[in-house]
């Protein structure tokens, strides 16, 4: 595994500007940093990665000579001086996340709970999410699939006052409840359609688990109302403990820089590890374990399809009502994107950001930022409204 706070330099034969760095955001610096470990470690990645990396960056050469003089403001989390150049000082030693394999490959394992079934080896053969039936059915027992699809439904809070500082004063706007009303509508007709949904075969039994919020008072209050319109269609669901690991923050670097916000090295060093935390506690595919069921002797000429039924997916919903700079980190951490696009994303005020986790481990986005659900007059993004800003 490497580090990016011990990093080689790229060359000035390679890149002779920031902003030719700045052109290619991220990709570049974790491909550079691949190859430098590889140079290192020849066991660390697979043939596969080792020769998509070194098609990619032909020409990248790694010189570990002197770097440009860093920034007052460039330091890397550890300490040390960073290049100034790079991203006002974020990238490349600012980079926190680093993925197990080389973007854009897909990390099957990107949760820890991949299993033999779910392998990217069973992928390959054709086996994925299926059991040995042959053997299973001569003893007339075999694994009965129970884990579901995870249906993560990412709520921005509404509108809310800002000007004060202080939390207990933010409280949602007339518009903004208005706002949490309307998506708590829409929250109740996609998972009530999806119960009632008979014609996919990926649509079984459905439920909302539950609904999560952070600790900050216009998410609580937002939840709330979304959750009094489940009540009201007699769907019991309950907003769970705030959490404090879900609180609004600049989740990690910015890749393009916002000029405004080029201080905030600060406030990312101190809250990117409590938000990569919050990500692996909501993001994983569903760890049920699989049960062991006695089934009846079939004929020889029974389909198989009939004991497919057995195993139709389940699927489960859970609404995560937060703030939007968390939403977007999760998406991009969800999809295995580089985090450090997150602030090229937009979510208006109660938007929809929904995303599919399968028990495989693949992750699919149907929606990310959508307000459909609200007017236009009723759509916002905190003091802006309309989309003509």
């Amino acid at each position: 595994m490497f580090s990016f706070a011990s990093l080689a330099r790229i060359s000035k034969q390679s890149y002779s500007s920031s902003s030719r760095c700045c052109l290619f955001g991220a990709l570049p610096a974790i491909c550079v940093a691949a190859v430098a470990a590889m140079d290192n470690d020849d066991n660390y990645i697979n043939e596969e990665s080792s020769s998509f990396i070194r098609r990619f960056l032909p020409t990248t050469t790694i010189t570990l000579s002197e770097s440009a003089t860093p920034s007052p403001q460039a330091q890397s989390k550890d300490g040390s001086d960073d290049d100034g150049l790079l991203f006002g000082g974020q990238c490349l030693k600012r980079q926190m996340h680093v993925p197990n394999v080389p973007y854009p490959l897909w990390d099957y394992n990107w949760d820890g709970k991949m299993t033999s079934d779910t392998s990217l080896e069973a992928f390959r053969n054709g086996q994925a999410n299926s059991s040995n039936r042959n053997n299973n059915k001569k003893k007339n027992v075999r694994k009965k699939r129970t884990k579901k699809s995870r249906h993560i439904l990412l709520v921005r809070h509404g509108q809310y006052d800002e000007r004060r500082e202080e939390d207990i004063y933010r409280t949602l706007t007339p518009l903004g409840r208005r706002q949490a009303i309307q998506t708590g509508i829409r929250l109740t007709k996609i998972a009530k359609g999806s119960m009632n949904f008979e014609t996919c075969k990926f649509n079984g039994q459905c439920s909302v688990k539950a609904i999560h919020v952070s600790n900050m008072v216009r998410a609580k209050e937002t939840a709330q109302l979304i959750a009094q319109q489940f009540q009201d269609q007699d769907q019991k669901v309950f907003v769970q403990k705030p959490d404090p690991l879900l609180n609004e923050a600049l989740p990690a670097p910015m890749v393009p820089i916002r000029p405004d916000i080029i201080g905030g090295t600060e406030e990312i060093d101190e809250n990117h590890d409590r938000i990569e935390e919050a990500f692996r506690k909501y993001f994983h595919r569903d760890d049920d374990e699989d049960e062991d069921v006695t089934i009846p002797p079939t004929s020889s000429d029974k389909d198989d399809d009939d004991d497919d039924d057995e195993d139709e997916d389940k699927n489960e919903f859970e609404v995560i009502v937060c703030h939007g700079n968390i939403i977007r980190y999760f998406f991009c951490r969800a999809l295995q994107l580089p985090p450090e696009a997150w602030l090229r994303l937009c979510t208006f005020n109660c938007s929809i950001t929904y995303l599919v986790i399968r028990p495989n481990g693949m992750v699919s986005a149907r929606m990310m930022g959508d307000v459909g659900h609200l007017d236009y007059d009723d759509t916002s993004f905190s003091g802006l409204h309309g989309f003509r800003w």
